[in-house]
């Protein structure tokens, strides 16, 4: 098998887009990426829910812009908020400490 030079590791193209682990900028995208997956896990289950943002945001007593900059991303919800979220969406938390 022929060995490709062209492929790169992904820590790598980080490192060279966002900054050295660590580093503000890192740490800024490894935020913004947290939340927007977090946004579509949150959007994915409330469709899977047929439900729409302005039901969510009603179970949870919020409002639709609220729920849809969530989903987007844009803002993480506070931890109150959050576990309304995944109750109103039947989903469930599990807190576990890392194997090592």
């Amino acid at each position: 098998m022929k060995e490709r030079n062209d492929i790169g590791s992904f820590d790598a193209i980080l490192d060279e887009k966002y900054g050295k682990m660590g580093t503000p900028e890192r740490d800024e995208f490894h935020r913004e990426a947290y939340a927007y997956c977090v946004g579509q896990i949150i959007s994915e289950a409330r469709k899977q829910e047929k439900m729409t943002q302005s039901e969510l945001a009603e179970r949870v007593g919020t409002n639709k812009t609220y729920i849809s900059r969530i989903e987007k991303g844009v803002i993480e919800p506070g931890v109150g908020l959050f576990f309304r979220i995944i109750d109103a969406l039947g989903l469930k938390i599990e807190i576990v400490k890392p194997v090592l």
